[in-house]
């Protein structure tokens, strides 16, 4: 099964390669958050799995001579699917229609005369179900009596006998029979311990959410809360929320984390929301954000005082939480500039741009005061207009992702729906080896037994 309102945290930096076919693997931020996920159950499918286990035929007396030689046989059928609903008291009120044929004899020192006759009545029970923190389902049935369409009655002819209380006392025994078995059954369907895995499994898969970059998403879940379950006409529903690592690599494919082969025991709290934000990461190595400003800026030149200056080459990396763009310039102004500044997000060009921009000049020329400035304001501004690291493809592509992610049937009868709202970067960092922007994924996910 791979599900909620969401907190930031812990950012821990991890950042080792790995090599595989000598591909590298860079790994960033392992951030901590949750999903949460309600989960509907619909009743139907419990209904399912009870009529399936309940033969048609559900009792048969082919004796006349037992139970005190009451000269009764009695066979008893469903006439069509048990029904269960949902009540307000978080109980279960099973239903089940029947089709009654009874023949009794009457007579005396041995000598009976025999009558059939055939009716219909509807039996009630009501289950009370504890959802179990080892994922298994406990039931308490009992049975709540009879209601009959019409009173069997045997006809011979001037003489007619109502056999309702023959007839009762032994659904009544056969009732509580009935209630052991709907209480069997459900135990041994109602075991989400193997469900459970699977799905687990199959969410710490790392999934693809940029072929371009080559980005990979892994999600390992830590563990698992779960809301009481509540009761509806015609389903049950309970939120689920999966406390996770998400951590984004580049390059090959990462390992997958270990395979549960049993569930932990999950958590029960009163609360969990519908909606959460779900926090990744997308990196940007330096090398790329190195490209991205020779794009720009190689060869481009700009006037100082009718004079030529031009970038003959350009380069960017990290020095302590800033952005340093260090470059090298010819012809009025022969040497290295170094233009630093906080990385920001902004959502309106949808780029990782720089504020606080902090200016430096390495010259072998003297230049004066006032044509230094001019420099200064020039290339900064520059800059600070031109340059940045579009996010809009990185956010297009992994909300693609995610939603193709959060959107399967990981097993049959186990299908997970979801929509990302919006994806935005919230926070950017630097590390050694670049840019990592921190996501918020505003979404939700609804996960539904059915048909399993």
């Amino acid at each position: 099964m791979r599900i909620l309102s969401f907190l930031f945290v812990l950012i821990s930096f991890n950042i080792f390669a790995q090599t595989e076919n000598n591909q590298i693997v860079y790994s960033f931020p392992k951030v901590k958050s949750s999903i949460t996920m309600p989960v509907t159950i619909p009743l139907s499918e419990i209904s399912n799995m009870i009529n399936a286990s309940v033969k048609d035929l559900i009792f048969q007396d082919d004796s006349y001579t037992d139970n005190d030689n009451d000269q009764f046989k009695v066979k008893v059928w469903k006439t069509r699917p048990i029904r269960l609903v949902g009540d307000a008291n978080q109980n279960i009120a099973i239903e089940v229609p029947l089709k009654i044929w009874a023949e009794k004899g009457i007579g005396t020192l041995g000598v009976y005369t025999y009558q059939e006759t055939t009716f219909e009545t509807v039996m009630y029970f009501k289950t009370a179900l504890n959802f179990k923190n080892n994922w298994t389902v406990s039931t308490f049935t009992q049975p709540m009596g009879f209601k009959w369409i019409k009173k069997p009655v045997l006809d011979f002819g001037r003489i007619k006998i109502p056999i309702t209380s023959i007839v009762e006392s032994s659904l009544k025994e056969q009732q509580y029979k009935f209630c052991k078995t709907i209480d069997e059954q459900m135990a041994s369907q109602l075991n989400f311990q193997q469900y459970a895995v699977l799905a687990w499994n199959a969410f710490s898969q790392p999934f693809n959410i940029s072929e371009e970059y080559n980005t990979w998403l892994k999600i390992t879940p830590i563990n698992v809360n779960i809301t009481q379950l509540k009761f509806y006409g015609n389903q049950i529903d309970t939120n689920i929320g999966i406390d996770i690592f998400s951590e984004t690599f580049t390059g090959t494919k990462p390992e997958a984390s270990q395979p549960a082969r049993a569930m932990m025991n999950f958590n029960f709290i009163p609360l969990l929301a519908d909606k959460f934000v779900l926090q990744t990461t997308a990196n940007i190595p330096f090398s790329e954000a190195t490209n991205i400003a020779k794009k720009s800026f190689l060869n481009k030149e700009f006037d100082i005082r009718d004079s030529k200056v031009k970038i003959t080459d350009i380069k960017v990396y990290g020095e302590a939480n800033r952005i340093m763009i260090e470059a090298d310039t010819e012809g009025y102004v022969k040497g290295t500039a170094f233009i630093s500044g906080i990385p920001v997000y902004d959502e309106i060009k949808k780029k990782i741009i720089l504020s606080d921009t902090k200016f430096k000049l390495k010259t072998s020329n003297f230049l004066q005061k006032l044509a230094t400035s001019l420099f200064k304001g020039k290339i900064v501004k520059m800059i600070e207009d031109e340059y940045g690291i579009p996010t809009d493809e990185i956010e297009d592509s992994s909300k693609k992702s995610i939603e193709e992610a959060f959107n399967k049937e990981y097993y049959k009868g186990l299908k997970i729906s979801g929509k990302v709202f919006n994806l935005k970067p919230s926070k950017i960092l630097l590390n050694d080896f670049g840019i990592t922007a921190v996501i918020d994924t505003n979404a939700n996910l609804r996960f539904t037994l059915k048909g399993f």
